[in-house]
């Protein structure tokens, strides 16, 4: 090999050295540089698990540091509630599961009297036994036996209920256990005997209040009773004078002393329905009845006042609203009365509306009844609205002192209407007026007719003559509502301008100004015009007296009811013939004039009905006397009990009027006598309460004696007629016959 190769192998030699040298430096330096990364990661986690550890050195330190604090606070508060348990003056314990007292306060241990085996630690059956063994506490009428075996059978039960035992120093005390979920027991001793003999003293109170009551109760009844005796004096002796011959001036006196009676019987009805209310013995007693009639009734007896005012009374019933519903109808009638007796007597001009409006339920067989009464009266401040449903209230000003009353009659409608489940509101404008609204709920009765006449083919257009709005617009409504044209005049002059041939009736009111209803009628048949005419008058009296009055298809009371007019209108088309309807007031429930039998129609030769009527007031026997001089019976007075059973023996009566409150023997005590009489003798002979007592329930203890009817003082002469022609014999002479005769 030459030199030169030899040379190349060399540097080639050196060259793949230095090659591999600079590999193994290369990867030197790697491992170096991955040594250094490992080594900087160690050193990393070297010093944050120094840190770790140095956090986790602090929070050891501060859990215990906050540790420390903790329980510091676990004594402090266990301290001061321990404290505030020692400090209360009811007793406080804790028994765990095993019923092991865990602690008490010292008022709970304080009735122990320093046993010393009652502490921390007792059972609480040892407890019971202390409480028996020491005479501690006032076992009642339980054996000791007993009332442990009762108070151990309480602890063990899940939820203890509150129990109340008396110790011998006669304090009670309350015991309330609850028991937790892990069965520990809290248990609390509550002190009540300030509530316990706070309580016997408001049930002294009580039974001192409900004897004032009673006494109160007995008092009124007594006053009523010696009041209503001599007013039945007073207003029956008046109301005979008046059917004798009077002058004008002594026509006067006798219509004041009666008038004057009314009011004091008004008076004293306030005062017994508001004690009555008070004591809340006052029950209402549902019944079907017809709410139209009821507020025509109401219209008729209010109506020689306003029509003495120049008001007018009016009346809005809901066309498709039923008339017939279940209902208190005394009590209704007496809200309404006072309502619309308010509207009346604080109106000096203008009208009266009473509004029936209502919502009928098919479903459930009632209708929400709305009934507003409107007027044009002085009307009510703002600031006295609030207070005018008030007890004794009355808004005093310098306008209504003129007029008299309790105060009491809004305050009792308004419990009446409450007691009823209604509502009642007034609205109100001074100067302007007011309206009284009642809105009630009523069941409605199964025999409901429809209201809506049969309209004849001839009748489509009908003229409204009246100077009054109100009038108007409410014919206007009905009319409109059954399909008929209407035409609407002010006057009679106005009326007779518009009237022409497609005018089928006229409808006029009475009292017009420059035109009245009788004038527009004869004008009318001067002129040819045979257009039926039924002329609608407050006064029908008065306007069947007048000649015109030959002119009329019909005279009507007004406001007339819907039937009367609807029952008119059906006729039109089959009878134009003058008719009287006569006012609703004097109509009974059958159409039959009280007094009248079909016997009458023959002669009988039969003796004369007894009538025994027992009295011990010189008064009243003459009163009742006066009241039947008319009628053809046999007429005999016993002055008390006793003499009035001696008097059904030997009289043989009829029909007994009886009164309540007599001497020797009382009505219900003579009553007793007669059925016991008739047990023996066969028969049942009615008798009748005369009384002077009207407080609530006084009805049902006289008809409980035995008694068939109820009367109260002061007696009026068309019940005690009624009570006489509704119990006259089919064998005596009619007691009625003569009066029948001469009307």
């Amino acid at each position: 090999m030459t030199l030169a190769n030899k040379l190349a192998e060399e540097r080639r030699g050196r060259l793949a050295a230095e090659r591999l040298l600079e590999l193994k430096q290369a990867e030197l330096f790697a491992a170096n540089r991955k040594l250094g990364k490992h080594a900087q990661a160690l050193s990393n986690e070297i010093v944050e698990t120094r840190a770790e550890v140095a956090t986790v050195r602090d929070e050891n330190e501060r859990v215990k540091s906050d540790l420390t604090v903790a329980n510091q606070k676990i004594m402090i508060a266990e301290r001061r509630l321990w404290h505030s348990v020692e400090t209360i003056t009811d007793g406080f314990a804790f028994f765990n599961a095993e019923n092991l007292m865990v602690a008490a306060n010292k008022s709970y241990l304080s009735i122990f009297d320093g046993l010393e085996n009652i502490k921390p630690g007792v059972n609480y059956i040892t407890i019971l036994q202390a409480l028996t063994d020491e005479g501690i506490v006032d076992t009642g009428d339980l054996s000791v036996d007993a009332w442990r075996e009762m108070m151990t059978n309480r602890w063990h039960d899940p939820d203890p209920e509150p129990v109340t035992i008396r110790l011998w120093n006669d304090q009670y005390i309350k015991l309330v256990d609850r028991r937790g979920q892990g069965g520990d027991i809290v248990s609390l001793g509550l002190n009540i005997t300030a509530a316990v003999l706070n309580e016997n003293d408001l049930h002294e109170a009580r039974e001192v209040a409900e004897a004032a009551n009673r006494a109160k109760s007995a008092f009124l009844a007594n006053m009523s009773h010696e009041i209503r005796t001599p007013m039945n004096g007073v207003v029956g002796m008046s109301d005979l004078l008046v059917e004798t011959d009077l002058t004008e001036e002594q026509q006067l006196y006798v219509e004041t002393i009666k008038n004057s009676g009314e009011a004091l019987l008004v008076i004293i009805n306030d005062v017994l329905d508001y004690s009555k209310i008070e004591a809340e013995r006052l029950e209402l007693h549902p019944e079907p009845f017809d709410l139209e009639r009821s507020i025509h009734e109401i219209i008729m007896l209010l109506q020689p006042l306003a029509r003495d005012k120049g008001l007018n009374l009016l009346l809005d019933y809901d066309l498709f609203l039923p008339t017939s519903f279940v209902g208190d109808p005394g009590r209704i009638r007496q809200v309404l009365t006072n309502l619309m007796g308010n509207a009346v007597k604080f109106t000096a001009s203008g009208h009266v509306l009473v509004r029936v409006i209502g919502v009928p339920n098919p479903e459930t067989g009632n209708a929400d009844v709305t009934i507003t009464i409107e007027d044009t009266g002085i009307g009510i401040a703002n600031d006295m609205v609030g207070h005018i449903f008030g007890e004794f209230n009355q808004v005093e000003n310098e306008r209504n002192r003129k007029f008299d009353g309790t105060g009491l009659g809004l305050a009792i409608s308004q419990r009446l209407i409450k007691l009823m489940g209604g509502d009642i509101w007034v609205t109100s404008e001074e100067n302007v007026g007011s309206c009284f609204g009642v809105r009630l709920t009523m069941d409605t009765t199964d025999d409901q007719t429809q209201m809506a006449p049969l309209i004849p083919n001839g009748l489509h257009h009908v003229m409204v003559v009246d100077d009054i709005a109100a009038n108007r617009t409410i014919l206007e409504k009905q009319l409109e509502l059954l399909g008929l044209t209407v035409t609407s005049c002010t006057n009679g002059k106005n009326a007779l301008s518009q009237l022409d041939s497609t005018v089928d009736l006229i409808l006029t009111d009475h009292n017009m100004p420059e035109m009245d209803g009788m004038e527009l009628a004869e004008a009318i048949r001067s002129r040819g015009d045979d257009t039926p005419i039924i002329l609608l008058s407050s006064d029908p009296g008065f306007a069947e007296k007048e000649p015109a009055r030959k002119h009329l298809h019909a005279l009507m009371q007004k406001p007339v009811p819907r039937k009367q007019l609807f029952a008119k209108l059906e006729s039109l088309g089959a009878d134009h013939s003058i008719e009287v309807i006569p006012p609703v007031a004097e109509q009974t429930a059958d159409a039959t004039p009280i007094g009248w039998s079909e016997e009458l129609a023959t002669p009988h030769d039969t003796r004369k009905m007894r009538i025994l009527a027992a009295e011990d007031n010189k008064t009243n026997r003459l009163v009742f006397q006066k009241m039947v001089k008319e009628l053809d019976i046999e007429l005999m007075f016993a002055s008390d009990g006793l003499q009035a059973v001696k008097m059904f023996e030997s009289f043989e009566p009829d029909l007994i009027f009886m009164d309540i409150s007599m001497p020797k023997m009382d009505g219900k005590e003579a009553t007793g006598a007669i059925r016991k009489l008739e047990q023996t003798t066969g028969g049942h002979v009615p008798i009748v309460a005369l009384t002077a007592h009207a407080m609530d329930g006084d009805d049902q203890g006289i008809l409980q004696a035995g008694l068939d009817h109820y009367l109260t003082k002061p007696l009026r002469k068309p019940e005690i007629m009624e009570r006489i022609e509704a119990c006259a014999p089919a064998h005596v002479t009619p007691p009625m016959q003569h009066q029948a005769q001469a009307s």
